[in-house]
């Protein structure tokens, strides 16, 4: 019943948001969205208290016939590797939502809807036991982030909006392919769990295997499947960023574990070189665009880009056919923190464009003399972008340098340590261009420091980034037992 509320407290709240828009003030419907997402994630934190980490099995299960005919269920459940990311979800949608109080001006009921409505969507994707289930979920989500680009975005936000949309549709078209062949070599089913029992040859695993990477790379997105990412962030209103970035990318890496690496484990291993390359690329190479960005939001969509390298490096790490326990802990850790710190780094973006109204970083320089609490809370952030050790930035790659160096890759890792020199470059330069120096435009010298909500929207993400990288043990120990049963799992042979 939990995952139910979670996926449907959010939808339901988006449409009473809508039905009620015309009868309420501005101020009834900013609150009552609020109100709604609020109430969403709270109905997530049971998912946690309630975790039984001694297990691999999928909890707090619901399933019921939904086309009986086919043997399509509304089949949810959570185990290990997605719990996280359901309270991630309905944190975030939280944050879109306050970055949205004041910025919107037309169609706030729409905007807000938007976003409710997407996030009861993401939540049934990471809750999915049933592949057509998570199919419809995984496409229907598109359909609130096309709308928040491209009616709340910037001058060309219907070509970010439709590009967003075709990219992501066509992998997806891939994988519905790949998911009837599984239907019809399965015996008629749609459970995820009977397709990882499969029996494959080597040359449908293959098949599969591509069939999948697309659908998910386009998601995450990896090299050189990515562009459309830097013009969707560019273009988005600063929600939309925010939802983004810390959520939306990670249901591509979450496909990888869920689909890619247990139903053709044979195909992973002998392509996962070819995964490595493309990681490493995305990784160095798109690091070094990032730092030539003059735009902010395109340098931390690039910087996003490099980051999720690390994510899909981490899942295919693999000797012999033994893969890594630490290497999948470490991205599904890069992919929780990367959530928290996106979020932060596109809300602080936000904050100076609703003052300014440009993203350019030669418009700014010296934000320290008038706004002392916003610069302290971006040094933060942007610590924690360059993955400095005691922020949520550092556990999850360092956790992959260790699994990589340890399956004695070690020149793989000396090649992505390069990222972290990239990242604290092009991070640190951005602060010292925006943050440090004089005063030189005259509207930078007017602008005010963090308001009351701005402040406490930024310490309590700030609060999250230090926790978990002060003490990440709540995050490994959920997801430890899943990880083990899936690497145990890809170990054998389906041939």
């Amino acid at each position: 019943m939990l995952l139910s509320l979670s996926i449907w407290i959010p939808i339901v709240g988006g449409a009473i948001v809508l039905a009620t828009s015309r009868a309420s003030s501005v101020a009834t419907t900013r609150w009552l969205a609020l109100l709604f997402a609020i109430a969403g994630f709270a109905v997530t934190i049971p998912l946690y208290v309630g975790f039984d980490t001694t297990t691999a099995a999928l909890q707090f299960v619901e399933n019921v016939p939904w086309i009986e005919r086919f043997h399509i269920n509304y089949y949810l459940g959570v185990d290990g590797i997605s719990v996280w990311f359901v309270l991630l979800n309905s944190f975030t949608t939280i944050l879109a939502i306050s970055a949205g109080w004041v910025s919107i001006e037309k169609y706030r009921a729409q905007y807000f809807a938007a976003f409710l409505v997407m996030s009861g969507l993401i939540n049934g994707s990471f809750a999915a036991a049933d592949s057509i289930l998570f199919y419809f979920f995984f496409e229907a989500m598109l359909i609130p982030m096309y709308l928040i680009i491209g009616v709340w975005g910037g001058p060309n936000r219907l070509y970010a909006a439709i590009k967003f949309f075709l990219y992501t549709l066509l992998g997806s078209l891939l994988m519905l392919i790949a998911l009837l062949y599984l239907y019809n070599v399965a015996g008629g089913t749609f459970t995820i769990s009977d397709f990882h029992r499969v029996p494959l040859g080597q040359t449908p695993q293959i098949l599969l295997f591509i069939a999948f990477f697309m659908a998910f790379a386009v998601k995450v997105p990896m090299w050189p499947i990515h562009t459309w990412l830097p013009d969707a962030h560019v273009e988005a209103p600063t929600g939309g960023s925010v939802v983004l970035a810390a959520i939306t990318l990670k249901v591509g890496a979450y496909g990888f574990l869920r689909f890619i690496l247990p139903i053709v484990p044979d195909a992973s291993h002998l392509l996962a070189p070819a995964v490595i390359v493309l990681s490493l690329i995305a990784i160095v190479y798109i690091g070094f665009v990032a730092m030539v960005q003059p735009d902010m939001k395109k340098l931390v969509a690039y910087s996003s880009i490099s980051h999720m390298g690390f994510v899909t490096l981490g899942f295919f790490i693999f000797v012999g056919p033994q893969g890594s326990v630490l290497g999948v802990e470490g991205g599904l850790l890069q992919m929780i923190s990367h959530g928290f710190v996106s979020a932060a780094m596109f809300l602080c973006i936000g904050v100076m464009y609703d003052r300014l109204h440009t993203r350019n970083i030669a418009d700014y320089g010296g934000l320290v003399n008038v706004m002392p609490k916003f610069a302290a809370l971006m040094m933060l952030f942007s610590m924690a972008n360059a993955g400095l050790p005691g922020t949520s930035g550092f556990v999850g790659e360092f956790a992959i340098f260790l699994a990589t160096v340890k399956q004695g890759m070690f020149w793989t890792a000396a090649t992505a340590t390069i990222a972290l020199l990239l990242s604290a470059a092009y991070t640190l330069w951005l602060y010292k261009r925006v943050i440090f120096g004089d005063i030189v435009h005259d509207r930078v010298r007017d602008m005010p420091d963090l308001t009351r909500r701005e402040f406490w929207l930024l310490v309590l993400v700030a609060l999250c980034v230090l926790g978990m990288g002060v003490y990440p043990a709540p995050f490994t120990d959920v997801m430890h037992k899943s990880v083990e049963a899936l690497i145990t799992h890809v170990s054998h042979s389906k041939l």
